[in-house]
């Protein structure tokens, strides 16, 4: 096992059954999702089937699966979003990456996560790529902003 994932099994030393939603949280703050194998792992040290592991972390929309990309996409689908396009915005990503929610594309560069609400109605439709707003979109700058990050990937963001 993991030593990191050791050091976070031993915040949670009563192994209770409610401990598994604040210990699926530490695990994905510490490396980025939810694997398979420390899925297995939390079964074995909650003595909880992987099957209701599964089904607890399905249920909330904030566990992910899989890494992120180099660059995280969040697309805002709350009402002012929704009403502004933010469905086209949302078909003209998965056909440009090649991706749907929840994804990392093949190279790991991007990856797309739908989200409730960004909380910047104001400025909708809204997506957020690592922690940088991208408002008023249309499927034309969506591109244009998209491939900017494919131009530069290697020169911005290198130390994430």
């Amino acid at each position: 096992m993991d030593t990191k994932l050791s050091s976070i099994f031993e915040n949670y030393p009563n192994k209770q059954r409610d401990d598994l939603i604040p210990l699926l949280h530490s695990i994905q703050d510490q490396f980025g999702y939810l694997s398979e194998e420390f899925i297995i792992e939390v079964g074995n040290y909650l003595n909880i089937s992987v099957n209701k592991i599964y089904g607890v972390a399905t249920f909330y929309d904030n566990f992910r699966f899989g890494p992120k990309g180099k660059f995280h996409i969040r697309l805002c689908h709350g009402t002012a979003c929704h009403v502004a396009g933010s469905s086209n915005i949302l078909s003209e990503l998965e056909k440009l990456l090649r991706i749907s929610n929840g994804e990392t594309d093949k190279n790991g560069l991007f990856s797309l996560e739908v989200v409730s609400c960004i909380g910047a109605c104001g400025l909708a439709p809204l997506i957020e790529i690592n922690e940088e707003y991208f408002s008023q979109l249309t499927t034309e700058s969506l591109k244009d902003i998209l491939n900017h990050f494919r131009e530069n990937h290697n020169s911005i963001y290198e130390d994430q």
